[in-house]
């Protein structure tokens, strides 16, 4: 609880003076309650005029006698003990002051508690929130461009990507630091840090945020949605039928299957405790399979294994698996159905779902052939998975933060299968919600950054569906030619309008240096379309993919 006496607040910096009134600023930004509260005393005699357009604001009189006048239209009320008004359009507008007015006055977003009105009545050369991005590039500055108010923040770059991306090693230890550095070393307040990538970034941002005292989940409790097997025990203990068998195993133990096969009969999917983008993943049919894989995972697991072991080292981890580090993997029975991402958030103790997006596979009932938003999926699944997720995400304790679930539907058995939980908003859903619902959701990681509960719109955007589209080789190749940027131009802005072509294959590599592919495929390209409905967007989808694959030349 935050307890303050306004007579207490005297000869502090609490205390500002501006033309005609002294403010009493109760509550600030930096008490991270999402809004300021001032108690403003106004000159008798006096008219002030503001023009607050940057903040929500709404007054309460408490004493005196004056009117507030709209400028616009120059509708007038009178202002006595108990008036309120609310700036519902940041109208510019005066108030007169017959008598000294003593008046209530709530800012949103919140103000730091310096700021002074300048020439116009505004708040606008302090009011800027500093919001630091891990791994900020152009595709989400253009993203964050288009949440509310962007113009109110100042988005800094934290990190850069041959730190955080794609490496072989990383080197836990040094990152965290240098993102501290970073921090302390920039001039101002700062108000949140917001990041939307994987290991190692998602695991590091709450060792940062608590640093320096910013919203954010708890390490521990990222951690617990991030270890897969640590996961599964948690949810095992709200939702114990919607979740597979399980068992973790050490992939260089000899009897590792044997161990497997004691829980469990083939087939079945194993993965390392710590993973993403089916890195390392594998369906398991029979032995030799097993066998098999296990040769890439000790090959490679050790690239996420030390560095996971660095942060879990930092929590205390239940006795009855606290062996089971980051070396390891766990085996689960196959789940299936139809495929979808539930993105939400949770804020001061309340969870809540703003958007599902559905993910189709290929044949292989493996690799990720599109996300498509809205979901199809009925109301009703998607209000049971809303209360698996709010279970789930209640007993993790994990809070203040952004987060999206992935789940199955098994339409047949009318079975609900709770695939994993990551601790952030997912990067390749933020167009789709843009072009749907008018904001990229990364306005509900700023906001939750800066200490407020978000505000997400819905279905305001341009377009009725929105679909993010692989374009994939399923064999390794010499990339010798990749469709030109005049192409790639043409497409986006001539033959289909506000669609957007990522070319990830480079000439003069081969498929199988691409970093983090899955293990049975390699993407050469992403699309991101929108549509008036779902025939329409799959008709854009083939016509991009055959424009594109003239000017892609593999040689194998």
């Amino acid at each position: 609880m935050i307890y303050r006496h306004v007579n207490e607040l005297a000869d502090t910096n609490r205390v500002v003076s501006g033309p005609n009134y002294s403010s009493r600023r109760l509550i600030r930004r930096d008490d991270r309650m999402g809004y300021s509260l001032h108690d403003t005393i106004m000159q008798a005699g006096t008219e002030n005029r503001f023009w607050h357009r940057h903040h929500m604001e709404t007054v309460y009189c408490i004493r005196g006698e004056g009117e507030v006048e709209t400028i616009r239209d120059g509708t007038r009320h009178s202002l006595n003990p108990g008036a309120v008004y609310a700036l519902s359009q940041n109208e510019e507008y005066v108030v007169r002051a017959h008598t000294e007015l003593q008046l209530l006055c709530v800012y949103y977003p919140a103000l730091a508690g310096d700021e002074v009105e300048d020439e116009n009545g505004s708040f606008s050369q302090f009011g800027e929130e500093t919001v630091f991005v891990i791994g900020l590039n152009d595709f989400n500055r253009e993203m964050l461009a288009t949440i509310d108010m962007a113009d109110h923040y100042n988005f800094v770059p934290l990190l850069n990507s041959r730190q955080i991306l794609e490496q072989q090693k990383y080197e836990i230890q040094d990152i965290i630091q240098q993102a501290k550095k970073q921090i302390r070393e920039h001039k101002g307040a700062v108000d949140g840090v917001i990041h939307y990538i994987d290991f190692p970034v998602s695991t590091i941002v709450p060792i940062i945020c608590d640093a320096f005292d910013l919203a954010s989940a708890s390490l521990e409790s990222v951690l617990k949605c991030e270890h897969k097997y640590w996961s599964r025990i948690e949810q095992r203990a709200v939702v114990p039928d919607n979740i597979p068998t399980f068992t973790a195993f050490n992939p260089f133990d000899e009897q590792a299957l044997d161990r497997v096969l004691e829980v469990m009969d083939f087939p079945f999917w194993i993965k390392p405790v710590k993973s993403f983008s089916s890195y390392l993943g594998f369906r398991i049919d029979e032995a030799s399979q097993f066998h098999e894989a296990m040769k890439e995972v000790r090959d490679n697991i050790g690239r996420f294994s030390g560095p996971f072991n660095y942060l879990l080292d930092m929590v205390t981890m239940p006795p009855e698996f606290d062996e089971i580090g980051g070396e390891y993997c766990i085996a689960e029975s196959i789940i299936g159905g139809m495929q979808c991402t539930q993105e939400g958030f949770s804020c001061k103790g309340e969870v809540e779902v703003y958007g599902t997006v559905d993910s189709f596979r290929e044949a292989n009932l493996t690799t990720f052939s599109s996300y498509q938003y809205p979901t199809i999926l009925p109301d009703e699944v998607q209000d049971r998975m809303t209360e698996i997720t709010q279970k789930v995400v209640r007993r993790i304790g994990y809070d203040n933060a952004p987060f999206n679930i992935e789940y199955f539907w098994d339409r047949e058995k009318d079975q609900i299968w709770l695939l994993e939980i990551n601790t952030r908003i997912s990067e390749s859903h933020c167009r789709l919600f843009q072009k749907v619902d008018g904001r990229s959701h990364h306005q509900v990681a700023v906001e939750l950054a800066a200490g407020r509960r978000p505000t997400f719109p819905h279905r305001q955007g341009k377009f009725e569906v929105s679909g993010k589209f692989f374009l994939r080789e399923w064999e390794d190749a010499y990339v010798a030619q990749v469709p030109s940027e005049e192409t790639v131009r043409r497409i986006e802005q001539e033959i289909i309008p506000d669609s957007t072509i990522q070319i990830v294959a480079e000439p003069g590599q081969r498929l199988s240096d691409l970093m983090d592919q899955d293990s049975y495929s390699y993407r050469v390209a992403l699309l991101f379309l929108g549509g008036s409905s779902k025939q329409d967007l799959e008709k854009k989808r083939r016509q991009c993919e055959e424009l594109l694959y003239q000017e892609f030349v593999f040689e194998r």
